[in-house]
Formats: structure tokens, sequence, C-alpha cells
């Protein structure tokens, strides 16, 4: 709680968490070398960190740590593995699948790659905002180079059943991406048991530094072939050029750390904070739950009040509350929500439509606090109607 504000957004980004923090700060002050600098001191313990990093990440999917290459964010990692992909192999085919709710880190590229002549098919999902492993099967042809769907939806928490898209894919040789970011940390996804070519993740949503995330790629002979969008000094074997951010690495590195130490327990308390919060929503009046009721991230939870607007209800509980509308990259587009109305929901009903994302740092005490809130200005705007 900060200033005593109960903040419920943690799938916008999440509070870093003290212990990362404590392990990036040597390397703003102390241990500042360069790690692409040879011979003295310093840019050896900078090197030594950051390959540290890389181990643990790999260990928080089960990839090897030489599949692990540090980026930016996953919006950086999201446009290398789709526009580097698609410009270094589309002599083998020019078909993109994706679905109508991606991240817009997923989408603009390929829209990008739509204009300068790729073939592109957005799947629809189900009222959940689940894409089923049969609709990509179905719109897979052999043209098709490139599958990219997301492991769980950012606004509406709805778990996607990618071990068995990654299997189709893995049958029709098609190569497979997964935008992780809201899922990794949160639940349990091992890509040594499921045949995913690609995933993208970032640091500030498992309570990490923001600006730096990870690309995995699957070392696989022959192996998959990405054109480099960012030229200059060759860093991360020339993926991604730029001198590496080192304290971010390091916070991205303990951050995995923490949360495959972490992710069983918090999940079930988040869980449990969850549970409670939608059973005295459910009491609101004309209220309706959007995601899954079972398949959704633990801290998740995307419903709708008729009649109510959500801006209007944000603005007069910020001092309180902070919640959402939508996904963060979108909260500054006045149209409605693409994942919103993806799964049917009218223009109408998507304005009434809020997100909470309950976090590692959340209390019972201010869920309580969270749930009377809501309750009473819900019940103050009606009367205004």
């Amino acid at each position: 709680m900060i200033d005593n504000v109960v903040y419920l957004d943690n799938n916008a980004t999440t509070q870093l968490d003290e212990r990362v923090f404590n392990k990036m700060l040597p390397f703003f002050m102390q241990s500042y070398g360069n790690p692409d600098s040879k011979y003295y001191q310093q840019a050896e313990l900078a090197k030594k960190a950051v390959e540290k990093s890389r181990e643990q990440c790999a260990k928080l999917i089960g990839a090897k740590s030489e599949e692990i290459y540090f980026t930016s964010g996953a919006t950086e990692s999201n446009n290398i593995a789709i526009k580097g992909f698609c410009l270094a192999n589309f002599s083998q085919g020019k078909h993109i699948v994706t679905s109508l709710i991606e991240h817009s880190s997923v989408l603009e590229p390929i829209k990008e790659l739509q204009e300068s002549g790729f073939n592109v098919t957005c799947v629809k999902p189900n009222h959940y905002g689940m894409i089923s492993a049969e609709v990509i099967e179905d719109v897979i042809t052999n043209d098709t180079i490139l599958v990219s769907v997301m492991l769980a939806n950012n606004e509406l928490g709805t778990i996607n059943p990618v071990d068995q898209i990654a299997e189709i894919c893995h049958k029709k040789n098609v190569f497979f991406h997964c935008d992780s970011t809201q899922g990794i940390g949160k639940i349990q996804f091992q890509i040594n048991k499921i045949p995913v070519d690609m995933i993208s993740f970032t640091g500030h949503k498992i309570y990490g530094p923001k600006g730096v995330g990870g690309l995995f790629i699957k070392k696989k002979q022959p192996r998959i072939k990405i054109h480099s969008i960012i030229k200059g000094g060759g860093q991360e074997k020339g993926l991604r050029s730029g001198t590496l951010n080192v304290s971010g690495i390091v916070g991205l590195g303990y951050a995995c750390e923490f949360s495959g130490k972490l992710r069983v327990d918090e999940s079930n308390r988040i869980q449990i904070l969850s549970d409670k919060l939608i059973k005295n929503l459910s009491s609101i009046e004309a209220i309706t739950f959007n995601n899954h009721p079972v398949k959704r991230l633990p801290g998740t939870i995307n419903f709708s009040i008729d009649g109510i607007d959500a801006e209007s209800l944000l603005s007069r509980i910020a001092d309180r509350v902070a919640l959402s509308s939508g996904s963060a990259c979108s909260s500054k587009k006045t149209e409605v929500s693409h994942v919103l109305k993806g799964i049917g929901l009218t223009d109408s009903v998507a304005k009434s439509t809020i997100r909470i994302s309950i976090g590692r740092f959340n209390t019972e005490e201010e869920i309580d606090n969270a749930i009377e809130i809501l309750k009473q200005e819900i019940k103050q705007l009606r009367t205004l109607l």
C-alpha cells in the first residue's frame, strides 16, 4: 500500500521486491563494469553476474542458459521473435497465425509484416478469451511459418492451452512463439515438456525492475534463424546489440529465482484473496465476470457492471484503490479494448469493465477495504443515474 492506496493493478506492473533491489544495488555503484570489456575485474564481475542471471531465468522455465537472450522488455522480445523470425524465414512461407486478443506488441509487428506482404490469420477466442488448439490447427496451411499465441491474457487472465497448441505446431513443422509475459512465475510452465520455440517475458511483471526482459529461443538443429532488428556492437550473440543493462539483468534473474521458489505458496495465497473478492463482488447487482472461472491467473479478475461507466468509477476511487479498465499499454487510447471486443462484448459493456489484479504484497485487509470501497461507490454512482 502506497499513501494508503490499495494497489490492485499488478498485471500492469508489480512492485519491485526489496530482495531483488538489494541484489541489484552493487551493480549501480560498485561492480559497474561493462560485461563486454576485457581483462579487468569490474568487467569480469559484471559478466559473471549476467551469466548467473541467464541461468536463473533459464531455470524458471526449464531451459538451458544459452537459450536465454536479454532485451529491454517483453515488447522488444515480441518484436524480435516475430519480425526477426519472419524476416529471416520468409522464403519458407509467408503465413502467420495469431489471435484477435494478443498484446499490441504482438499484433502491431504482425500488422507491419502484413503490410509488407505476409498473410495473417487472427483467430477468434471463445467468450472467456481462450484460444483452442483445434481452432489453430484448422487455419494452419502449407505456407504457415509462425504461430504466436500468449500464455495468459493480460486483461482477462484466461490461460490458453499452449501445450496443445505447441504440439500441433510441432506436428505440422510450424514454429511457435508464446508471449508468456503475464504467466511466467505465476503458473507452472516448463518448456522442457512443451515444444515451444520462442518465449517472451519481462521483469516488471514478476516483481523485478522495469526496462529489462528476456527472449527464450530453443537451441535446435538446424538452428532457428532470426534477423537482428537492432544493429550495433553485436551483443547477445549478435541478436540484440547494445550495452547490457547489468543491474536490470541481475534484477530480472533474481526476480525469476524468487518467483520460482515462491510460486506455489504465493499462488495459493493470492487465489484465496481472489476467491474472497469474487464472492463479495458477486452480491453487486448486474455484475458479470468475463474471465474463465478456473483456467485463469490466480489474481486476475475481470468484470463488467451494467450501467456503470468504468472510468467514472476508477476516477472516484483513485485516491484509495488503484485499478484498471484495461491493459496499461492501451490506457491512453480512447477506443474500446480490442480484447473485450474480441470476446464479443459490446462497446457499452466494455466501457463498464474493470480489471483487478492481486499480487505478492497485497493483504487480506487491503482486499476487505477494496471490497467496501467498490460497493459504496457503485451504489453511489447508481443513485446518480
